[in-house]
Formats: C-alpha cells, structure tokens, sequence
C-alpha cells in the first residue's frame, strides 16, 4: 500500500509539472529541493513531508484540494 501510494503521488507531482511545461530541474528551483529530491519524488522513491508536500503544490501552481484530487485519481488506477 505505502509503495503505490508513493507512485500514486509522483505520478501526480510529474503531471503538473508536465502541466506547466518545466523540467525537473525547474522545479526543484522553484523549490529549493535538490534535483535528484524531484526524480526520487516523481518515481515513488521518498516520502515527502508535509511542508514540502505544500513546497510542491505552491511551485507547481495548484491547491492543496486540486492536488489531492488528482493524487486519488492516480491512486484509485
């Protein structure tokens, strides 16, 4: 379960991304983070916390709400 979840969240995290067009560096320019930190994220590979679960959503530009939405979307497939 913790590991589909994690897939679940990097596969929501690499569509908004691809959503705003930007790369992986990109983003983790726009957060702070480390590149390999967005890599290992978008693969499943760490377990963001909850500070940098909001990081993310603030740099990719949606809510919280919207974020998590799409996140039981790629959950629930």
């Amino acid at each position: 379960m913790r590991e589909n979840s994690l897939k679940a969240f990097g596969l929501t995290v690499r569509f908004y991304r691809n959503e705003l067009r930007i790369s992986q560096e990109e983003l983790a320019e726009r957060c702070g983070f480390h590149r390999t930190y967005i890599g290992q994220v978008e693969r499943g590979e760490r377990n963001p916390s909850l500070i940098n679960i909001i990081t993310l959503c603030k740099s990719l530009e949606v809510t919280l709400p919207d974020f998590f939405v799409r996140y039981q979307q790629n959950s629930d497939s």
